[in-house]
């Protein structure tokens, strides 16, 4: 790590956080029952959908055993609960969603 940072860099910085949700989603008992792969196409639609409406800010898919996606959420964790409890994977029981309060920075974005 070369770059360096001041006191006053991090104190105008954290001043500019905002509140966010973070969804994280593991893969439920369920993942392989029949008729999986049309309920995670559903799956994939909502969340695309959401994205697209601004609910969520970040989405990441995860390519991993244990974990199958990461969200950051514009809406308070209550709210992004309540969204994602809806969800046609958790519905079945394909994944789980734990979803934690955090703060972002306005304007962060993954490179291009």
């Amino acid at each position: 790590m070369s770059t360096s940072v001041t006191d006053e860099q991090i104190r105008v910085l954290a001043a500019t956080a905002k509140p966010y949700s973070l969804a994280l989603l593991s893969w439920g008992p369920e993942r392989t029952m029949d008729g999986a792969d049309a309920i995670e196409l559903e799956h994939q639609r909502r969340m695309v959908s959401l994205r697209a409406e601004g609910v969520i800010a970040i989405l990441c898919p995860v390519a991993s055993g244990t974990v199958s996606g990461v969200a950051i959420m514009t809406l308070p964790a209550e709210e992004a609960a309540e969204i994602m409890a809806g969800d046609p994977c958790v519905r079945a029981g394909m994944m789980r969603c734990e979803v934690h309060p955090c703060h972002g920075f306005p304007g962060d974005a993954l490179p291009v």
